[in-house]
């Protein structure tokens, strides 16, 4: 079946099948490429070397096993609580159940909308035309609401489950292999696909202030942790194209105008069960196609980079403002780091917390506790970072 279609003109049905097919011949290629497994460290607390050449070959490396079902259930239930709490429409004042809508004292609005099955951004200038090309727009069930959640901002002021997965040793100490030990927060949100809903997110590289810098690699724009609350599959996960991380900005419109549709010649999808992690290098081409499978998708992202790539630099967050960042700016944003590291201490006191070398010996600092929550970790995410 042709995905090459103009926007709606194949339903959500014939989709999900002619997703099922391409996915087949995918899946079989993303398992050839041999980059999983749990998280190992060797004796000076650092991934395994073969992990760390793995990730930087193919682009990302998929961690088996890495929360455990008494947290992947704290998990889900938080992001459902948000998810039920969420007004009926963009701009509605109550929720689906008819319930007034919580003030919660957030500055930044925590939920994204768009329409069932679309594609917000593709072929369009936002996100800083980050994203060229438009995606494929399967028609909608004929009950589908008028407009589905498909991102939540600022994780870690939503669930305390989120938070304390922020401070995941393993984790962590993933983060310091690939990045160095200084490395530092990017932001926070969860991506939602729900079942015949979830819209596209059209075929990009992340990243936008160091393409063109004399010392670019393949690491400049660091990476994301995507912890999966359910499985990933070819037909609801994002997809990739190993390697293009390493071969500086692609042109986009070109590989899909020579696949012939959305479907990117090479790419594979990233597949994992509910508890894996996923890290992924920011630099390559990834996207995900309209969710018509009838298989939900929640993704906890969360995105770290090399010190030496924000300290100083001046760049525009996705929605326009131009910051430039200092030492104070980055100090105050891994601060929350920190306090994860601690919440996470408390919940799961069998666990050996992870040391964040730039805060060592200032622990009594950046404690979990009440007060934090309300100084410190409400309205974090003003302190995103984006390069």
């Amino acid at each position: 079946m042709n995905l090459a279609l103009p926007p709606s003109a194949m339903s959500a049905a014939e989709h999900e099948r002619a997703m099922r097919d391409y996915g087949r011949r995918a899946e079989a290629r993303a398992h050839a490429l041999g980059n999983r497994g749990p998280i190992r460290l060797g004796a000076d607390g650092k991934l395994l070397p073969e992990i760390v050449d793995s990730y930087w070959t193919h682009g990302f490396y998929v961690f088996l096993g890495v929360v455990e079902p008494e947290e992947l259930a704290e998990l889900r239930s938080d992001i459902d609580a948000v998810l039920a709490g969420a007004p009926v429409a963009p701009d509605a004042a109550v929720d689906r159940l008819g319930r007034p809508v919580l003030d919660l004292g957030i500055r930044k609005p925590p939920y994204r909308w768009a329409k069932p099955l679309s594609d917000p951004v593709g072929g369009t200038d936002r996100n800083n035309g980050r994203h060229p090309a438009a995606m494929l727009q399967p028609e909608p069930g004929v009950d589908a609401p008028a407009w589905t959640v498909e991102l939540l901002d600022g994780n870690l002021h939503l669930s305390d489950a989120c938070l304390r997965l922020y401070g995941h040793p393993g984790l962590l100490a993933a983060a310091a292999s690939i990045l160095g030990d200084d490395f530092v927060p990017y932001n926070e949100v969860t991506f939602v696909k729900e079942p015949g809903l979830g819209p596209s997110v059209a075929w990009h590289q992340d990243g936008t202030t160091h393409w063109t810098a004399p010392d670019w690699d393949a690491g400049a724009h660091g990476f994301n942790f995507m912890t999966q609350l359910y499985s990933s599959t070819a037909a609801n996960g994002v997809w990739v194209l190993p390697g293009s991380h390493r071969h500086g900005k692609a042109d986009i419109k070109k590989l899909v105008a020579a696949s012939g549709s959305d479907r990117i010649e090479g790419a594979v999808p990233m597949l994992c069960d509910a508890g894996d992690t996923i890290v992924t290098n920011r630099q390559l081409v990834h996207g995900s196609f309209a969710n018509s499978s009838p298989n939900r998708r929640i993704t906890l992202n969360e995105g770290f980079f090399p010190r030496k790539r924000v300290l100083g630099v001046t760049a525009r967050r996705l929605h326009g403002a131009v910051e430039t960042y200092d030492l104070a700016r980055i100090e105050a944003r891994t601060r929350i780091l920190q306090i994860a590291i601690d919440a996470r201490r408390q919940r799961f006191p069998h666990e050996t917390p992870y040391v964040y070398k730039p805060l060592a010996g200032r622990e009594d600092e950046n404690r979990w506790t009440d007060e934090a929550r309300i100084d410190v970790l409400k309205n974090y995410n003003q302190l995103d970072m984006f390069i």
